[in-house]
């Protein structure tokens, strides 16, 4: 099912924000994600297995290299 999740990343106790951010969307984009950046949030159109395993690594892996916070909305229906 085609998915779209509007999601921002708030990496925690760093100056540098912009590389955690950029690896995110690196991730999502490297598993074939449609990936549209706005200067709050970013929306991402995939079906809903690859959106989903997209996440889960693209947050493993900027968890793994300090704190963030991530807020995520999902849909089926707008504007996929």
């Amino acid at each position: 099912m085609k998915s779209s999740m509007e999601v921002s990343l708030y990496p925690l106790g760093t100056n540098d924000l912009g590389t955690s951010i950029s690896r995110f969307i690196s991730i999502l984009e490297e598993h074939g994600c449609h990936v549209e950046t706005g200067s709050m949030s970013t929306l991402v159109t995939a079906d809903s297995s690859v959106l989903f395993d997209a996440m889960k690594q693209a947050y493993e892996h900027v968890s793994s290299k300090g704190g963030v916070v991530v807020v995520m909305k999902i849909s089926n229906t707008c504007p996929v």
